[in-house]
C-alpha cells in the first residue's frame, strides 16, 4: 500500500500551524478482503470541533461514523480475486449481512458517502445494477446497500468522506 501523505493545520498561540505532516499512521489491511483502510481525520460531532491539536486518526479503523459525526479515509482495493468469504468479510467489517446479497462485500451504512477515485477503476454494485467508475470520477452515495469490486489487474484508490446520516 503506498503511504498517503497526511497535512493537518491547527492553531498554536493564536497562529495558523501545520500540526501534522507525514505519512498517515493509521493503516489497516483487512485480511478477509484484501483492502487496505488509511484513517486520514474523524470527527464526532456537528458542528466539528476545531480546537486542539490531538489526532483526531488515531483511533479504531472501522466503516460507518461515529453518530453525528464523519470519516475521511482512502481505501486500496485489490484485484477481485473471487474467494472472498462473506461472514469473514462482514465481520471483519463490522457491518451487518442483510441476507441474500449478490456479493460478500455487500453492505450499507447510515451515511452520505462522497467518493473520488484517485487510480484505477472499479465496479460499485447495487442491489439489481451497477456502476463502473474511473480515475477521476466522483460518486455521492446515499444510504444505499452497495459492494465495491476490483475487476481489473491494477489496485484501485478512492478517497472516501462518509457523514453520519439519518433516514432509510
Amino acid at each position: 500500500m503506498k503511504p498517503v501523505r497526511r497535512v493537518v493545520t491547527g492553531h498554536r498561540e493564536g497562529k495558523a500551524v501545520v500540526l501534522f505532516d507525514s505519512a498517515a499512521p493509521n493503516q489497516k489491511l483487512r485480511q478477509a478482503s484484501g483492502l487496505a483502510s488509511t484513517l486520514l481525520w474523524a470527527t464526532d460531532e456537528t458542528p466539528a470541533d476545531v480546537s486542539g491539536s490531538a489526532d483526531r486518526a488515531a483511533r479504531e479503523i472501522g466503516v460507518p461514523p461515529p453518530p453525528n459525526g464523519s470519516i475521511f479515509r482512502v481505501v486500496d482495493f485489490p484485484p477481485e480475486s473471487g474467494t472472498r468469504s462473506r461472514e469473514a468479510v462482514l465481520k471483519e467489517m463490522g457491518v451487518a449481512d442483510h441476507g441474500g446479497a449478490r456479493h460478500p462485500g455487500m453492505h450499507r451504512t447510515r451515511s452520505v458517502d462522497y467518493a473520488v477515485v484517485l487510480e484505477g477503476e472499479i465496479d460499485m454494485l447495487l442491489d439489481a445494477s451497477e456502476v463502473h467508475l474511473e480515475a477521476g470520477d466522483v460518486l455521492v452515495q446515499q444510504g444505499t446497500n452497495h459492494a465495491w469490486v476490483n475487476r481489473g489487474t491494477a489496485p484501485c484508490r478512492i478517497a472516501f468522506v462518509l457523514i453520519d446520516a439519518a433516514g432509510t
